[in-house]
């Protein structure tokens, strides 16, 4: 092979080493902005068949495999005669100090899972959870359907508001949960993804209304005859019927036999 001819062929073989590198950068850019294209986006909400005899309640099929397979938490060991506690809150409705007073004085821990607005008009209250030893999770920014939004605005959403967290307080958020409790394969996905453990419920009552608040007899009777193994309660902060018979659960519950368990010490 003579001088001229090697110049061709090296000179060929850089043009398609440069080609084959810009190609790749631009598969790699795609791939990582729509990895979870192809994973199943159909809306589910999340749905509890309650049996009112301290047996666990059905979660469903689907939703029970789907929460099992991206390592989130609905409900715990059968066995285990445990009950964590969770709250939602998008906005301060003037009760969460009492509830923090009654678990304080009980000794509970539980995880208050907070929107943007909630830090941004409670500050205070938050600084208090944390620094009373409870668990501040992530209900993102908006309080928006995840399956109806984009990777990248799911990953705002979320990010966005645990860097806020982490600048205020030097905390880091670690478990989200759904807004409306709407979710699909892929929001569980990327939620795993950026690092957050999914947390559903498996009880639930129409507590959020506060202009149609239940009375207190209603709710704890609700309450006490939904108490079973690996129950993780869902309770809204917002409700001043909660924070009225927030010691009496706590009370009849261990009257039962029932542990509050921080949901870090969550068993499967």
């Amino acid at each position: 092979m003579n001088k001229e001819t090697r110049v061709i062929v090296l000179g060929g073989l850089l043009t398609l080493i440069l080609t084959l590198s810009v190609f790749n950068g631009i598969n790699t850019s795609e791939i990582n902005t729509n990895s979870n294209i192809s994973v199943d986006n159909t809306k589910i909400g999340w749905g509890i068949k309650r049996n009112d005899n301290h047996d666990q309640p059905d979660l469903g099929s689907t939703n029970k495999a789907l929460i099992e397979k991206y390592s989130g938490i609905a409900m715990g060991n059968n066995e285990d005669k445990s009950i964590y506690l969770t709250f939602d809150l998008g906005y301060e409705g003037g009760y969460t100090s009492k509830i923090l007073d009654d678990l304080k004085d009980r000794n509970v821990k539980a995880v208050f899972f907070i929107t943007a607005h909630y830090l941004n008009t409670a500050s205070e209250l938050v600084e208090r959870m944390i620094n009373e030893g409870h668990i501040v999770g992530n209900h993102t920014v908006n309080h928006k359907s995840m399956p109806d939004l984009s990777d990248n605005e799911i990953k705002k959403e979320l990010m966005t508001l645990n860097q806020t967290v982490y600048e205020k307080y030097n905390y880091e958020m670690k478990y989200m949960r759904p807004p409306k409790g709407e979710y699909s394969e892929r929001t569980l996905k990327i939620s795993e993804e950026l690092g957050f453990k999914t947390v559903m419920w498996s009880f639930a009552y129409v507590d959020w209304d506060d202009k149609n608040q239940p009375s207190n007899s209603d709710a704890l009777n609700k309450i006490k005859s939904n108490f079973h193994n690996g129950e993780v309660m869902l309770l809204h902060a917002t409700s001043k019927t909660n924070s009225e018979i927030m010691g009496d659960i706590i009370d009849e519950a261990r009257n039962e036999g029932y542990e509050f368990k921080s949901i870090d010490e969550f068993k499967n």
